[in-house]
């Protein structure tokens, strides 16, 4: 419900630009569906939506171009299908961003005690 709240304070007035930290998390397929409808629609009357997030196939499905920031250096922008070429977006993030061997601090996960 915060989340539908805050976005209705956010559209209140109208601005030309919306800037969106992860929207989607933590809410509801109903609502997300909801939520993406009234975006679309936002933005076929001019309007422009930056959305940031960790769902790539989120993004994938309802965004027209993307760039892949990591440790604050933009690796790729463009259009989706131009970005992730071949593979899926999130392969390409993982890709751009150096591999999984570099992901920190998750090493204890691959340990198991017997």
């Amino acid at each position: 419900m915060t989340k539908k709240v805050m976005l209705a304070g956010a559209m209140i007035h109208s601005p030309r630009l919306l800037v969106l930290d992860e929207p989607f998390e933590a809410v509801d397929p109903v609502s997300s569906t909801v939520i993406l409808d009234i975006l679309g629609a936002y933005v076929e009357h001019g309007g422009t939506v930056i959305l940031s997030s960790h769902g790539m196939d989120m993004v994938e499905r309802v965004c027209s171009r993307v760039a892949v920031i990591v440790g604050g250096q933009v690796l790729a922008e463009g259009p989706v299908d131009e970005v992730r070429g071949e593979l899926t977006l999130e392969q390409r993030f993982v890709q751009l961003a150096g591999g999984v061997s570099d992901v920190e601090g998750l090493e204890w996960l691959h340990t198991f005690s017997d």
